[in-house]
């Protein structure tokens, strides 16, 4: 195949991916979690394959093995919410019957059967808006779950089709971006993981030099609330900021959101991320910092992903292409010879 009829193909292959995903927008998040999922998975899979099972088994065990670890990371929310609703309706009923406000000279009378009709009302849309989007969800997870399985199946073709779009004389450096990509993407899952881990230790003495009983449950819950986007644990803290205001004790209000939001809520991604991201994705940690929120805040959930993993390849393209003008004369354009090269 001469090189133009290559390229052409090549080109024709980019605008109908770009047609497709102009086409399939709604969809496009889930394709690109079920890609970064399918590169984190892929050492995995090779694993199963060197020991002897086929490669349908291979990738049907590792997408089997991604599922349920999916579950069991939500899992814990569940469990909570199942032991401790008896506990909550306890909470429940020991809120005053009224609360009395006062702001700027002016008296404010609330009365908690108003705080429940109005919680009644946001109840009744959350359900209506879970119901409507239930049907349009399942679809999503069952595309998230075929397309994993189809990329861990056919990888061996996906990564050659794209290596022969690339010139030969461009292909190490393609090499090296694939490579920063999936070390990239094995940075940011394990930083998650690695995230709620720290919040979950830190809140622990948090939770518990504030006087709380059920220590271990609310460290759980803010740990499992680091995988959501921008909130996080800080949902947690409000809500018991406004319990505490609600029972008329503003100061442990004050401590609960403020010095909670500092340990539980901001330490860890300050202290975690910005560190191992260094160690494990060989990413600056202000510059993944700025990924990991820049991303989030821009694109949602998808750019707690796709932020860091920008980061991570334009720093492998600055890498690659300071290495270039450093072994190359700028006047000649003749290589530098090695002792020359720092």
């Amino acid at each position: 195949m001469s090189q133009h009829r290559r390229y052409a193909l090549g080109g024709l292959f980019v605008v109908a991916g770009a047609l497709a995903a102009v086409l399939l927008a709604s969809v496009v998040g889930t394709v690109f979690f079920a890609v970064t999922v399918a590169y984190l998975l892929w050492p995995l899979r090779e694993e199963v394959v060197d020991r002897g099972q086929s490669r349908r088994v291979a990738s049907a065990s590792t997408t089997a093995a991604a599922f349920l670890a999916t579950l069991l990371l939500f899992a814990p929310l569940a469990v909570v919410a199942y032991l401790r609703f008896d506990s909550f309706v306890a909470v429940i009923d020991l809120l005053p019957s009224q609360v009395d406000l006062s702001l700027l000279g002016f008296e404010y009378v609330v009365t908690l059967q108003s705080l429940a009709d109005l919680a009644v009302v946001y109840v009744q849309r959350a359900a209506r808006h879970a119901a409507t989007a239930a049907p349009v969800l399942l679809v999503k997870v069952t595309l998230f779950v075929f397309l994993l399985y189809s990329l861990l199946f056919y990888g061996e073709e996906a990564q050659r089709a794209a290596l022969a779009l690339v010139p030969p004389t461009y292909r190490e450096a393609a090499r090296a971006l694939n490579r920063r990509a999936r070390d990239t993407l094995f940075a940011i899952y394990v930083l998650q993981a690695a995230t709620a881990l720290g919040t979950f230790v830190l809140a622990l003495p948090v939770f518990f030099a504030l006087g709380y009983d059920a220590v271990v449950t609310l460290a759980t819950i803010a740990a499992v609330l680091q995988f959501i986007p921008i909130v996080g644990p800080i949902v947690l803290l409000a809500g018991l900021a406004a319990y505490h205001l609600a029972l008329g004790q503003p100061i442990q209000a004050a401590l609960v959101f403020l010095v909670g939001g500092f340990v539980v809520a901001w330490l860890p991604d300050v202290l975690i991320r910005p560190r191992l991201a260094r160690e494990t994705a060989r990413v600056p940690g202000s510059l993944y910092f700025v990924g990991f929120f820049g991303g989030a805040l821009t694109l949602g959930p998808i750019g707690l992903v796709a932020g860091p993993l920008a980061v991570g390849l334009f720093v492998e393209s600055a890498s690659l292409l300071s290495t270039e003008l450093n072994s190359v004369h700028p006047e000649s354009g003749d290589p530098v010879p090695d002792e020359e090269v720092d």
